[in-house]
């Protein structure tokens, strides 16, 4: 039986891989400070995989935790980290530290641990001001904020491991990923369940600029495929690279909003009259983001199951049912 580390594992997509893998009989091991985790998110795994699931509360930060984390694991899908392009804008020192110090310390502890395979969250940020479209990923721009570097030196410090140390490294450019247990009342809450909490309390969402700017919303069920593939492929091509991982479809933010209102309507038909605020744009934001996948698909087998508006209807639903 597989031993399988998720750093950031209480957290929206750390809890959603620890749930899946329970469920198809690996063994976890779950590292998470519940800096932006929740216990919430885990507490039933730990109830019905008392034997095959582990909760270490720890540091990425602190390379002691991650050495602690790592033993005796097979394979490490490495979530954690500081999300945001505003938190890290208003404060890059810690973003900086979470997610490159903290990267390298999991990095060297996985070497040191003689682990399988290591799988990181890498992020679309690192397209920065490339005006290609769709984004494919051997051409990336200037990134925008402190966030997007810290993604792009994940990249990097990852390359340069497997060559030098031999190991086996695949990174995941997440495309604004959204589904259940996405926190829609943190400070930096992404869009989706931020206007989801909105609408559900009959208040308007504002949207940043005209609404006309886009993103290529990717379902949590499409992610967690990505993570399963790049841990379980045998094609040795595949290995040390980085994926889109996305549906490959433009939704704009008046789209998605519209959606929304439809979908919600459902439930309360009084959502759908709600008004639509609109402000400035908001600095260090990409204008457009679509994915090419079609590296995914040939080198990882890649298939999405979920489009935009089918996954945002199973996320609505699970919101209602659970804020």
């Amino acid at each position: 039986m597989e031993n399988i580390l998720v750093t950031g594992g209480a957290g929206f997509i750390g809890s959603n891989l620890c749930e899946h893998l329970l469920a198809h009989g690996y063994k976890v091991v779950c590292l998470d400070n519940f800096s932006t985790g929740k216990i919430e998110n885990i507490l039933f795994l730990l109830n019905q995989y008392p034997s095959s699931f582990k909760l270490v509360v720890g540091d990425i930060c602190n390379l002691s935790d991650c050495q602690k984390a790592v033993k005796g694991i097979d394979y490490v899908l490495h979530e954690a980290a500081l999300g945001s392009v505003p938190r890290s804008i208003k404060d890059p020192i810690t973003t900086n530290a979470v997610n490159i110090d903290g990267f390298l310390n999991l990095l060297i502890a996985a070497r040191d641990a003689g682990v399988k395979r290591f799988v990181y969250a890498a992020s679309s940020s690192t397209y920065g001001d490339s005006e290609t479209l769709p984004k494919v990923e051997e051409v990336i721009g200037k990134p925008l904020s402190p966030y997007a570097i810290t993604k792009y030196v994940n990249e990097l410090y990852a390359d340069v491991f497997a060559r030098t140390y031999n190991m086996e490294c695949i990174g995941l450019r997440y495309f604004n990923v959204f589904g259940r247990r996405q926190d829609p009342f943190g400070a930096y809450a992404a869009v989706i369940p931020l206007f989801v909490k909105k609408l559900m309390a009959h208040e308007s969402p504002v949207i940043n600029g005209d609404g006309e700017y886009s993103r290529d919303f990717t379902y949590i069920e499409n992610v967690v495929q990505m993570n399963i593939l790049a841990m379980t492929t045998t094609n040795q091509v595949a290995l040390n690279q980085v994926y889109n991982t996305a549906y490959g479809e433009r939704t704009t933010l008046n789209q998605l909003v519209g959606y929304l209102k439809e979908f919600l309507s459902e439930f309360d038909a009084d959502i759908a009259k709600i008004e639509i605020l609109h402000g400035q744009n908001r600095v260090g934001d990409i204008p457009h983001s679509l994915a090419c996948i079609d590296k995914a698909k040939r080198l990882l087998g890649y298939d999405p199951k979920f489009c935009m508006r089918d996954g945002l209807k199973e996320a609505v639903k699970w919101y209602w049912n659970n804020i």
